[in-house]
């Protein structure tokens, strides 16, 4: 504010300003370096054919003007890389370019002419006026570029068309005098286009997709209104308008000491038509505006590409090719309020299949016919040519310039962040949606992180966008390192690289910070100091402690071992007593594991570990589990570890046996209600070590029911009744749950290899197993509905020698979180671990065979692995029903028990097809079976 008067008090002493003298000249330079300094991207230069004066000519376009660009251009370029001038010469396109000189003057210049003709087209439903402007436009030096826009601060000029093409203008654009101003019309976009959605979207596509960098005036993202009956251009310089609130969210002030007023039409009232409105509205023009930028954004091929207009036999399609590279973009624009349909000549793309960019929809292969597209009213597409269209290799690179490394999780960077992310989600083991076209990824907030050892840090959380079904959140810590120079790298390593940051001075490389154990150590201090920490977009991370944190918490400096299993999360053992797990997705929600945890830990549950801590992001009115902080339980391994292992040493045994010739007699899997018959009847045996272990699983597991089934524990965890209401909605569920499964089992049966043949079986048999549902669900079944575990299996527990620990309650994570906490019978956690005794049966099998140490006599391994998931099945139901005998949830008889393990039991089995067919295709074969086993189907067909 001070430069700028100090120029109005160095121009009141000029009494002859002019460019042509030096100290003038000077002045300016003075001035321009103030505001670049300042960190200002670019300047505008208003009225630039007129900057210096001449007796005798009409001062436009004077060599004089062109020597001073030079001059300043040089200027810039030395002291101020990335900077830019941008032209505002009011002329035809053939003119304007004069201001580009030989790419040493300005940078950009706006394109006037396409602005008017852009309306024209859409109201004459025809695509010439367009194609004849681009056709005068003439090529650009490199480094150049056209500005376009729509709309601006003044009024939609219309210096630059013939009379006749303003007398059209006026007609269909300023029936109302009053907004005709000089030789234009002095609207904001929306009443231009009647408030017409439609043709506000189309007149934005065309804008973002044609060769230059687009403009946007403020409020045409939101589709303001204007105030005609405002004098001069004030009509469309009114407030901005954010909100609601008194004068638009704008001002404070008294309306009436206001410059302006904000809009009170009725069709663009304030209260209506505003930031905060539309930010709470998916499908609002802004939101509309915010992705279809962020997909813009994210290809190169509309800011850098060449144009092609293609010859159409349909007046009122426009259709061109952006090329860049190996990028080529289709874009197709119906002009027409009707429905139109177009023949496009594609043959040199013959064999290519296009995908629509907005929904990453493939379309049909292109071949050597004219290709058919057909549009509707005012419609659009943006068609990739895939076979052309790679993904780059490299690490993308993000340039900031003079900025500082922390400024890359800024709201300045937020798109080139959001893309270089999308091309690193898909290679993690915890990223859920790789069965999923990845449409596009937004940053939805960000908490600044002091992470010790690194350049800048902060929790991302990344909203990933798909062609179908629901958006996921993921939280990724990241952080800046020094730059090493490597350009090879394995994308699913941990801490590999998601992006290089180019600044001057250093360049750094923004990584996975969940690979440092510095990154480990400031979760956990945020956790320690158990104070809300603000996020960039208004949210808090809040800390949540249970009185075990003192107990638990290690002293600083803490030691740090990160996790490398293969999980969904990411883990790391602090100390010696504290496991911190990060949930890698961010379901809206409170997560189940800190929920249930909660509980136990509050309750002196002994076989859990107790919870010490969490963290939780509360943006937008709602809560999700970011963190959380568990003992850390000695053990000897997972109970999953420990079936392996007894069943590897059994079948090694066993292979030997048939050597020697005494092969032991083939029997299939018991039935459910075979085991329960036995369970009630027989004791496990005693002398059998994996029988102990099962046992007491199974006591463990009803104790931890009873637990949870305890009506004083509040309303979220108060048992409820089985209605036959309920019973009913569990027979839609898992038709829902056969549906699903058999979509993706349908889709992904080609990458299956041995396991086809079971496939085809499921495939085959779809009947079978729905009948299967309706017969197991219409008995019927009492007792109570509970929290439960929810995603209970061998690898849930951990068995310290002596005792079994359950572990892990964040439920299945396909599902929602929502979902997970729904109270259900506590036999859907006894089928799972059923389920999975089961599982382990054919992965020990899987595991030795690859060894070369089995045999080939299939009978032989049947009766085996069936007399082992007898024994460790027999033991584990018994040690249940033992425990929760008198609980109020149990069912009735044990015909009730058996229908619901069969049940849940076939659910279970469907859901793990889901699963391994999204995560692990090579294990999808062991569900398969399962399915056709609970649904009464015989595998061995498949063999």
């Amino acid at each position: 504010m001070a430069q700028a008067y100090y120029w109005h008090r160095f121009y009141s002493q000029q009494p002859d300003l002019n460019f042509a003298n030096p100290e003038v000249r000077r002045e300016a330079t003075r001035i321009l370096d103030f505001w670049l300094d300042m960190g200002v991207d670019g300047l505008r230069l208003d009225a630039i054919p007129y900057l210096f004066e001449a007796e005798g000519t009409n001062c436009e376009n004077l060599p004089q003007t062109h020597e001073f660009l030079k001059t300043l251009r040089a200027h810039i370029d030395t002291k101020y890389e990335g900077r830019f001038l941008l032209a505002e010469a009011n002329q035809w396109p053939e003119d304007a370019a004069a201001y580009f000189g030989d790419g040493d003057e300005c940078n950009m210049c706006f394109h006037f002419p396409l602005m008017p003709r852009l309306f024209m087209a859409l109201q004459m439903e025809e695509r010439y006026p367009v194609v004849d402007i681009l056709q005068q436009t003439p090529l650009l030096p490199d480094g150049s570029q056209w500005a376009l826009f729509l709309r601006n601060h003044d009024e939609l000029t219309l210096e630059m068309v013939t009379d006749e093409e303003r007398d059209y203008m006026y007609r269909f654009y300023a029936r109302d005098h009053q907004a005709r101003i000089n030789l234009g019309i002095r609207r904001r976009l929306a009443p231009l286009l009647g408030h017409d959605r439609a043709r506000i979207e189309l007149l934005n596509i065309l804008l973002l997709s044609l060769p230059g960098t687009p403009v946007l005036y403020y409020g045409d993202e939101l589709g303001m209104g204007d105030n005609v009956y405002l004098g001069d251009r004030n009509g469309v310089r009114t407030p901005m308008q954010w909100s609601a609130d008194r004068n638009a969210g704008f001002s404070t002030a008294n309306p009436q000491q206001l410059y302006l007023p904000p809009i009170i039409d009725p069709l663009a009232h304030y209260e209506n038509v505003n930031v905060e409105t539309q930010l709470q509205n998916p499908s609002s023009l802004l939101r509309w505006t915010q992705r279809v930028l962020a997909l813009r954004h994210r290809h190169q091929v509309f800011g850098r590409g060449d144009l092609e207009v293609l010859q159409l036999d349909n007046p009122h399609v426009l259709a061109y090719l952006r090329c860049h590279e190996d990028q080529v973009v289709l874009v197709v624009a119906n002009l027409s309020r009707h429905a139109q349909f177009v023949e496009l000549d594609l043959s040199r793309y013959q064999g290519v299949t296009p995908v629509e960019l907005f929904g990453h929809t493939s379309f049909a292969s292109i071949s050597d016919q004219p290709y058919v597209l057909t549009l509707g009213p005012h419609g659009y597409y943006w068609l990739a040519i895939e076979s052309t269209y790679a993904e780059p290799v490299l690490v993308p690179t993000v340039q900031l310039g003079g900025r500082a490394f922390a400024d890359v999780f800024g709201e300045r960077f937020e798109d080139e962040l959001a893309g270089a992310i999308a091309r690193y989600l898909p290679a993690q083991r915890w990223y859920q949606g790789k069965d999923r076209r990845l449409r596009e990824v937004q940053v939805v907030d960000t908490v600044p992180l002091e992470v010790a050892g690194v350049d800048a840090a902060a929790i991302v959380v990344a909203e990933a966008h798909f062609s179908a079904g629901e958006a996921e959140r993921y939280a990724m810590p990241l952080v800046v390192t020094p730059d090493t120079g490597s350009t090879e790298y394995d994308r699913a390593s941990p801490g590999a690289p998601v992006a290089r940051l180019s600044r001057r001075g250093a360049d750094g490389v923004l990584r996975d910070g969940m690979a440092l154990p510095e990154t480990v150590v400031a979760l956990y201090r945020l956790v320690r100091r158990r104070r809300p920490l603000a996020t960039l977009d208004g949210g808090r991370l809040h800390p949540v402690a249970t009185p075990a944190l003192r107990r638990l918490a290690p002293a600083e400096p803490v030691t740090v071992a990160l996790g490398r299993a293969e999980q969904s999360n990411s883990s790391a053992v602090l100390g010696s007593r504290l496991i911190v797990k990060l949930f890698r997705r961010l379901p809206s929600g409170i997560n189940p594991e800190q929920e249930i945890g909660e509980l136990l830990t509050n309750r002196g549950f002994p076989a859990a570990p107790r919870l010490a801590a969490a963290l939780e992001l509360h943006a937008g009115g709602e809560r999700s589990t970011l963190l959380a902080a568990h003992e850390l339980v000695p053990n000897e391994g997972d109970a999953w570890s420990r079936s392996l292992d007894d069943l590897g040493r059994r079948l090694e045994a066993a292979a030997a046996s048939v050597t020697a010739g005494a092969p032991p007699a083939p029997a299939p899997l018991p039935s459910n209600e075979d085991l329960v018959r036995i369970s009630r009847d027989e004791p496990p045996t005693a002398d059998d070590e994996m029988a102990a272990v099962a046992e007491r699983i199974g006591c463990r597991l009803g104790e931890l029911h009873r637990m949870l089934g305890d009506a004083s524990n509040g309303r979220a965890f108060a048992p409820e009744p089985v209605t036959k209401l309920y019973q009913r909605s569990i027979q839609q569920s898992m038709r829902n749950r056969v549906h699903q499964t058999y979509a993706v089992l349908g889709q992904r049966r080609a990458q299956l290899g041995d396991a086809q043949p079971l496939a085809d079986l499921v495939l085959a048999n779809r009947p079978a197993v729905v009948d299967a549902i309706l017969r197991i669900t219409q008995i019927p079944i009492t007792g109570q509905r509970i929290r439960i575990h929810g995603d209970l299996h061998l690898g849930q527990v951990l068995w310290t020698g002596k005792d079994a620990v359950i572990i892990d309650f964040e439920g299945e994570p396909l599902r929602p979180v929502g979902e997970r906490r729904i109270k259900r019978s506590p036999f859907r956690d006894v089928a799972g671990m059923l389920r999975s005794f089961e599982y382990a049966t054919h992965v020990a099998r899987a595991e030795l065979a690859a060894r070369g140490v089995m045999t080939e006599d299939e009978a032989v391994l049947d009766a085996l692995t069936s007399a082992w998931y007898t024994t460790a099945a027999h033991a584990f139901l018994h040690g249940y029903l033992e425990t929760v005998e008198t609980a109020p949830f149990v069912a009735g008889d044990d015909k009730e028990i058996v229908a619901a393990l069969d049940t849940y039991g076939l659910e279970k089995a469907l859901y793990e097809v889901d699963y391994e067919l999204r995560s692990r295709p090579e294990w999808a074969g062991v569900p398969l079976r399962g399915v056709l086993r609970l649904a009464g189907i015989d595998p061995v067909a498949a063999r």
